[in-house]
This record gives structure tokens, C-alpha cells and sequence, in this order.
């Protein structure tokens, strides 16, 4: 039983988890900044729902990877539970289903309290959630996947969450949506390019299958540069907070961009992907730090 939860726990990618997390958070600090009142059941509610939907994504990636011969034993990435035999691909969909049900439960009181435009946002975020590996057009195996982080992960989170909170669609909540969504795009770029060979043998027509290492090392260093480009709006227009911690932790950007260029494809990208991984979670704290300390 231990042993069956562990493997649930490794199928749901928790490393990935603050893909959601990291949204909510500073939306919720951008919401407090803008001194609007906090209502915490909204934020946790959002939280739950994006969880479930990424979960539920992760879960029909894991069982439809192996299938299309994605995920092979020449996989250098983490274990797939799929793949490895420990679940059978129904299972893991099975799963994958009920998390996007529990993902509409609780959606439900979001939705009576934003309307029509958060009915949109959770129906598209739970079937392009389904489509990103399976489908007629599954988004990941025509290199649509970073776009889709980018959007759905950044974007739409962000501005989805201010909406509800104000009833108003924000500039700043958009420009927030979209350094956090580019930097989250970095861990699913690093993960194409590191997987590159199989996915090209498996006809994944990721960036990196489709237009080369080059382009896709070029690819990283935009969504990594970008966000930070994007800081000096928050410096111009509010001077007095403290946004310079952003600018050290560039380097730290810089560093993996300079690791990414020098090093071939290899299970050495999974410490990439963890640098990237901190990267966006501590850019995520940073800025709502700046956000909160007022001055």
C-alpha cells in the first residue's frame, strides 16, 4: 500500500507542482498590492483546481508517452510509471479523469462567483490539459507544449485569478502572467532538448525535433531573459519597492543558459531542469516580496 502511494506521488511529478503554486501566490500578492481585499477561499480554491489540472495532465502525459514509444528504457529523464510497468496506461488515464472531475468540483464556486468568462477558462484549461499528449491534436507532439505553458500556466492563471478578485481583466496581472508563464516554459524547453533523440525517433515534433539544438538552446535563453527584461516595468513605475533582488538572481538565469549552451543533451539536464525549476520559484517569491513590502 506505501509502496503504491509512493508511485502515485512519483506519477504526479511533484518537482513540477509549483507550475501552479507559484501563480496563485504572487496573483494573490498583486491582488494585495492593488489593496484590494483578500478572499482567501478564492485563492485556495484556484490553487486546488490548477493542481488537479496539472496533475491530470501529467497523468495522461505519463500514460499515452508510453504508448507512441515516447518513453522508452533509453528514457534519461525521471522514471515514468507507465512505462516502467508499475501501473497499466487505463489506470493512470483513469486518474488522470478523475482529477480533472475534481478539478470542475472545484471550479464550481469560482465559477459562481466569476461567470461566463472563468466557465471559458476552466473548460479550455481542462481539455487542452486532456490534448496536450492525446487527441487528434496533441499540442506536445507538435511542439505547441511551451506555448501552452506559457498561456495556460502564466497568462491565463494570472489574469483568470485578478479577474475574479476584481471583475476587471489587468495589464499588470497580464505582464505578471507572462514573465511567470516564460519562466515556467524553461523546465518544459530544457525537458524537450534534453529528450530531443528519443522524441525525433518517436516523431515528437518538439522545437528541438523540428528546428534543431541551436534554435532550442536560443529558445531557453528568450524565456529566460524576458522576464527579467520585463522587471524594469515594475522598477519604472514603482520605484520605491524593492525589485533589485530580481536583478541578482538574473544571474543565476545567466549561469544556466551558459550550462544549457555548453553542455550536450544528457541526464545532466535534469540538474538543468532543477535549476530552472528554483529559478522560477524564487523569482515567484521575489516579486512578491516586492509586492508586499511596501515602502
Amino acid at each position: 500500500m506505501i509502496s503504491k502511494i509512493k508511485y502515485w506521488l512519483l506519477a504526479t511529478r511533484p518537482k513540477t507542482l509549483t507550475a501552479a503554486l507559484v501563480p496563485v501566490v504572487c496573483t494573490t500578492a498583486l491582488v494585495h498590492f492593488h489593496q484590494l481585499p483578500i478572499q482567501w477561499e478564492v485563492s485556495v480554491l484556484a490553487l486546488l483546481s490548477s493542481l488537479l489540472i496539472q496533475i491530470g495532465t501529467n497523468l495522461v502525459n505519463d500514460s499515452v508517452d508510453s504508448g507512441t514509444g515516447v518513453d522508452t528504457e533509453d528514457r534519461i529523464g525521471p522514471q515514468r510509471v507507465t512505462q516502467s510497468g508499475i501501473f497499466k496506461a487505463k489506470t493512470v488515464m483513469n486518474a488522470a479523469h478523475l482529477c480533472f472531475v475534481l478539478a470542475l468540483i472545484c471550479g464550481i464556486p469560482l465559477v459562481l462567483k466569476g461567470g461566463l468568462p472563468i466557465v471559458i477558462i476552466g473548460l479550455f484549461s481542462i481539455l487542452f490539459g486532456y490534448f496536450y499528449s492525446t487527441g487528434p491534436f496533441p499540442l506536445s507532439y507538435k511542439g505547441w507544449g511551451d506555448f501552452f505553458v506559457i498561456l495556460f500556466f502564466g497568462i491565463v492563471a494570472n489574469t483568470g485569478l485578478y479577474f475574479l478578485y476584481s471583475g476587471l481583466w489587468n495589464l499588470e496581472a497580464l505582464i505578471l502572467g507572462l514573465q511567470l508563464g516564460l519562466l515556467c516554459a524553461v523546465l518544459i524547453a530544457i525537458n524537450n532538448l534534453r529528450d530531443h533523440a528519443t522524441d525525433s525517433k518517436a516523431q515528437k515534433l518538439t522545437i528541438p525535433v523540428r528546428f534543431g539544438v541551436n534554435l532550442a538552446r536560443f529558445e531557453i535563453y528568450c524565456l529566460i531573459f524576458v522576464p527579467f527584461l520585463l522587471v524594469l516595468y515594475w522598477q519604472i513605475k514603482y520605484p520605491n519597492h524593492i525589485w533589485w533582488p530580481l536583478a541578482v538572481l538574473f544571474f543565476l538565469g545567466l549561469s544556466l543558459a551558459r550550462k544549457i549552451q555548453n553542455t550536450a543533451p544528457s541526464p545532466r539536464y535534469n540538474q538543468f531542469l532543477a535549476m530552472a525549476s528554483m529559478l522560477y520559484l524564487v523569482f515567484g517569491l521575489l516579486i512578491t516580496i516586492g509586492f508586499l513590502c511596501r515602502p
